[in-house]
């Protein structure tokens, strides 16, 4: 258990486990402190179809000043769904001027999937932000859309291969993350998570079996028992792989569940992490 404390900056979901919702309960029970900044208030996951949602844009500003004037800080901060730019700008220019202070930053670049951008997400507004928020990064972790349209290649409903997975990375890479993960990305007709280690300069690929069922939130759990690990002190490839092995758990114990759209009920089956 560390004593470092964590600040998710992420939306706020009042009915169903997801973004902040399911990063809080896997955080505290690997024992990591947590503050949160919600992006916005939604009213359920949209995976209903029908929701409300409130962006918290003057909140932010108004909070991340308050913080500023009373010297609050934390050891790590974790960004999710960002839902506009103007929220993208202010959010990067904070992380960067915590980096500059040594506070770590692990950035989910929560953009798309399946090779398309979400509902009402545009990319003239994100991509650009998105790139900022990666540049100042320790760790980001988008999926195989979102890291097409973070390095401007071209996606591949097929997958890629190793050597085109390792040039995506190095892409990433580039822009200024010091590590990287690409996940939910098929390499040589296998689903995997590929990764590039800043710390030892290696490459890593470890493949998954896929369960045909859909949750919203497995993002963001894979984030939270990412993060937990790597601040208890696992290596990237271990943590990454506890991710994987835990998101993967989840799902096949709950893939009965007749309303899957409220996401994994957490609470449950904490102690399989």
């Amino acid at each position: 258990m560390t004593t470092k404390q964590i600040l998710i900056i992420n939306d706020l979901c009042s009915y169903g486990k997801v973004s902040t919702t399911a990063m809080l309960p896997i955080l505290s029970y690997l024992g990591v402190p947590t503050g949160i900044l919600p992006t916005s208030l939604v009213s359920n996951t949209f995976d209903y179809g029908n929701y409300s949602m409130m962006e918290t844009t003057s909140f932010l500003a108004d909070t991340i000043e308050k913080w500023q004037e009373l010297g609050f800080g934390f050891e790590a901060i974790a960004t999710g769904f960002i839902p506009t730019r103007q929220q993208a700008d202010l959010i990067s220019r904070y992380c960067k001027a915590e980096a500059a202070k040594g506070t770590t930053i692990f950035v989910d670049p929560i953009m798309g999937d399946e090779g398309q951008m979400y509902k009402g997400m545009r990319p003239e507004e994100l991509v650009g932000a998105m790139r900022e928020m990666i540049s100042v990064a320790d760790l980001c972790y988008p999926n195989y859309t979102e890291a097409c349209y973070l390095s401007g290649a071209k996606y591949n409903p097929g997958g890629v291969t190793k050597d085109e997975a390792a040039a995506l990375l190095d892409k990433l890479h580039g822009i200024g993350a010091k590590s990287v993960l690409i996940t939910s990305i098929v390499i040589d007709g296998q689903p995997s998570v590929a990764g590039y280690n800043n710390q030892n300069k290696e490459y890593f690929y470890l493949p998954f079996t896929e369960i045909p069922v859909h949750f919203p939130g497995t993002g963001d759990i894979f984030s939270a028992i990412l993060i937990g690990h790597i601040m208890n002190g696992d290596p990237l490839t271990a943590s990454t792989r506890k991710a994987m092995d835990g998101v993967y758990n989840l799902i096949d114990l709950n893939k009965d569940n007749k309303d899957k759209n409220r996401g994994i009920p957490l609470e449950k089956y904490l102690s399989i992490l």
